[in-house]
């Protein structure tokens, strides 16, 4: 099927050209059918299909598994990508003088503050010098100290959208024998990822960017090879391995990433999470990928010749474009763009474009031919 076939699976495309998948993504007719199917059957049944939840579950599981390169006992349900990155900051044994390399300066703020948190841990935090919008590993081993326990990155910079090196970043991190941490909500779904072959040790995502799912859901992986360093922060029945078994007090934590999840899964919104990875799974993510590289270079292109300044460098360009223009103000381009029914964000005074697989040409031509517009009139 060609890409163009499934804008019908998005009637946001009916009254909206949406280019804002970095911030928060509309979703699909078949995740909200799969929503909506769910809360059908829950009023109609109640408990009875209790089953189908469950298995429901461990499909989406299995499925997100697939989409990383992990394995399902590597993957636990998490609210936010913030609530993944909580769990393994405060789930790691610190001790007095262990340090954590973060680039605070330019990474999303839930990137920074978990580990900020712990200084009252005697954890120091040290700061990845920013260099071109990104995070390189020369950046990482200037910063470097006998003390580092943990690297922190992001698969993607929100404010500039620079991809990461996370392949080159994680062979430094196994070459010193350090944890490696990655944010991973600003490329998973748009961009293919294998978190064996990169190196990471963890990595969470929620679903409502580029995994075109919903807010309120999404996964934490941790690797197997570090699981029983992370103590879970909240546990409950289900973090058991007599989990279904009510008739018995038998504290056992499962031995994997399922001791995460301590109780009821909030499984309408698996549902829908289910459903948004069956649709990338069916496009591709290869696909995905390259479509959207397509619209984004096609797009830096005519913003230059209309003499706007783009970001990131072409190297580091793959989903995210972000620009200027000496003849605007950011803001009121912004407000002027929306008024005409485009979506985009403005993130740290540069506008942020971010189209998905369902955009097409004509709608980034729609786009450069209304920035122009704007520009004519200034």
């Amino acid at each position: 099927m060609s890409l163009s076939s499934y804008r019908s699976e998005f009637p946001v495309t009916e009254t909206l050209t949406y280019l804002n998948h970095a911030g928060i993504a509309p979703t699909s007719v078949r995740v909200r059918d799969a929503v909506g199917g769910w809360f059908d059957r829950y009023v109609a049944r109640g408990i009875l299909d209790e089953e189908g939840w469950e298995e429901t579950a461990e499909a989406c599981r299995a499925r997100y598994a697939r989409l990383i390169g992990a394995a399902p006992d590597e993957i636990a349900f998490v609210r936010n990508t913030s609530n993944g990155l909580a769990l393994v900051a405060e789930g790691l044994t610190w001790k007095p003088g262990d340090r954590v390399a973060v680039a605070t300066e330019l990474e999303y703020p839930s990137n920074v503050y978990v580990w900020q948190h712990l200084r009252n841990r005697g954890v120091a935090v040290d700061t990845i010098a920013a260099r071109g919008g990104t995070v390189t590993p020369q950046a990482i081993a200037d910063v470097l100290q006998p003390g580092t326990r943990l690297v922190a990155v992001s698969s993607a910079q929100y404010a500039t959208g620079a991809v990461t090196d996370l392949e080159a970043i994680g062979t430094l991190c196994r070459d010193r024998d350090i944890l490696y941490c990655v944010d991973g909500i600003q490329t998973v779904g748009a961009l293919d990822i294998d978190v064996k072959q990169v190196g990471a040790h963890f990595l969470a995502a929620d679903s409502h960017k580029w995994l075109l799912g919903m807010p309120g859901i999404g996964a934490l992986y941790i690797s197997g090879d570090v699981v029983d360093q992370v103590r879970p922060v909240l546990v409950g029945w289900r973090s058991t391995t007599d989990a279904w078994n009510f008739d018995r007090a038998h504290f056992e934590l499962q031995p994997d990433a399922r001791k995460f999840e301590e109780g009821s899964q909030p499984y309408a919104l698996i549902a829908g999470f289910h459903a948004a990875l069956g649709l990338l799974e069916e496009v591709g993510v290869p696909s995905i990928g390259q479509h959207i590289r397509q619209l984004i270079e096609h797009l830096a292109r005519e913003l230059t010749a209309i003499g706007a300044e783009v970001s990131p460098a072409t190297d580091k360009r793959h989903h995210i474009l972000t620009f200027t223009h000496p003849q605007s103000d950011g803001a009121r381009l912004l407000e002027y763009l929306g008024e005409r029914d485009f979506v985009i964000s403005r993130r740290r005074g540069r506008l942020r474009v971010s189209p998905h697989f369902y955009n097409t040409t004509a709608e980034v031509d729609h786009f450069i031919a209304a920035v122009q517009e704007y520009l004519n009139i200034m």
